[in-house]
């Protein structure tokens, strides 16, 4: 590991304006991805600005039944929350399938967001990759294809995003609150990710010295019968090969609200705005939500080594659909 120095600064005004200032400094928060990527010499930033201790580590009730969660709020304390296991399960189920315990107690909710991706070429310093190094090429495209993008992604980058949170985060329309050099601003979390066709070097719109400082999730109702599943090669400590965070409303033997999205298939949690509009006051039946996932997977682009992807993730999300009606 390459020498690095080290700030704790004594609040997040002087925190922002010191990465914002230097190119070559990060954020440090539990340090679980950012820490291994500098091992590995993926990343070598020459300051470190520790700012755990500026953010906020309480989950508050708000006003209108929602809550407000610190960036600095563990990924075991947010899954242990009785308020997140009784009104948004799909969020606990998601945090304790996405890593140790011991990571789990380290690794932070706003780091979570912004986990670089697991793809072998980008954290491997010998090969080509257009999100380590722009311009070097895609080394994926021809390599080992089985961890990768089957949406939304680009002829410059074919990689995933790695996190089970953001997955249910996606579902549950959260909103990322952040402070940066231009002020404070609110993010919908489907919002958060760039196209790869954009840039694949910078994975969210942050601004350099942008800093998420707290998660707004919304009151929901059908929140309280959400779930998450994850297909994975192995049950202990894996990344996701399809994941499906999903929540179901039926009256009448119709669906009258349903949320959905995929993780492990593109390069951010990819929200199913297509097989919820297709799901929306039809019947309940398995036969129409086998048509919503086709319909949301009709614009996959698979390679040799991914494509059984697309039918693994249109039967995780019959399966999960059915287990809800089944629920309900």
């Amino acid at each position: 590991m390459k020498p690095f120095a080290y700030e704790r600064p004594v609040d997040v005004s002087s925190a922002v304006t010191t990465v914002a200032g230097r190119p070559e400094a990060s954020f440090l928060a539990g340090g679980t991805n950012l820490v291994d990527l500098m091992k590995m010499e993926v990343l070598t930033p020459e300051l470190l600005v520790d700012v755990r201790h500026l953010v906020s580590r309480r989950i508050e009730t708000l006003p209108g039944g929602g809550l407000r969660i610190g960036a600095g709020v563990s990924n075991n304390e947010l899954a242990a929350d009785r308020r997140i296991r009784r009104r948004y399960p799909v969020l606990s189920q998601a945090l304790l399938a996405g890593a140790s315990y011991q990571l789990r107690n380290l690794a932070t909710v706003g780091g979570n967001f912004l986990q670089r991706t697991r793809c072998p070429y980008f954290r491997d310093v010998t090969m080509p990759c257009n999100k380590r190094e722009p311009g070097t090429g895609c080394a994926a495209r021809d390599g080992h294809q089985r961890d990768l993008a089957v949406l939304g992604a680009s002829d410059s980058c074919v990689a995933t995003h790695p996190s089970d949170m953001a997955v249910a985060m996606a579902a549950l329309d959260a909103v990322v609150h952040t402070v940066g050099p231009a002020g404070e601003r609110s993010i919908q979390v489907n919002e958060l990710y760039r196209s790869p066709a954009d840039g694949p070097e910078r994975d969210t719109v942050l601004e350099r010295g942008e800093l998420i400082t707290a998660v707004e999730l919304p009151a929901s109702p059908v929140a309280a019968t959400s779930r998450y599943r994850k297909v994975r090669d192995r049950a202990s400590y894996a990344f996701a090969l399809v994941s499906v965070a999903a929540a179901l409303e039926v009256r009448d033997g119709s669906v009258t609200e349903v949320r959905l999205a995929l993780g492990g298939v593109a390069h951010k949690p990819w929200r199913a705005a297509t097989a919820e509009r297709a799901l929306l006051g039809r019947p309940a039946t398995e036969a129409n939500f086998r048509a919503a996932a086709e319909a949301e997977l009709a614009a996959a682009q698979a390679l040799a080594g991914n494509a059984f992807k697309v039918p693994l993730a249109r039967n995780t999300v019959v399966s999960m659909l059915r287990t809800l009606t089944e629920e309900a």
